[in-house]
């Protein structure tokens, strides 16, 4: 297997106005290209799930195009706005991520 590092940050403005817009509900990144492969990052101001009663916000990362036994090591950050504050999120899969499939 080829290994491909690569990088795509995504910046969400007026956060405040996010909150509120809906469990299950998501702000989508462009899609960027890392190892020939099409990607987007998802963020769930308000939690993915119900169990989460918005208490806390959900991050993933989407194959958004074509792909056959793609596997990802990843790590998200989430940065408050004063650039201060880093809280990062690792994950790694050892099975193959599919097509539209988000993971976390």
């Amino acid at each position: 297997m080829e290994t491909v590092n690569g990088s795509h940050e995504f910046k969400i403005g007026d956060y405040s106005l996010c909150k509120g817009m809906g469990v299950g509900k998501y702000i989508a990144s462009d899609t960027f290209y890392i190892g020939g492969y099409a990607w987007a990052i998802h963020f769930y101001p308000d939690g993915k799930s119900p169990e989460n009663n918005s208490t806390y916000v959900s991050l993933f990362i989407a194959l958004a195009g074509e792909g056959t036994d793609v596997r990802a090591l990843f790590e998200l950050s989430l940065m408050d706005q004063s650039g201060k504050e880093r809280h990062k999120v690792h994950s790694h899969f050892g099975r193959a991520l599919e097509r539209g499939t988000l993971y976390a």
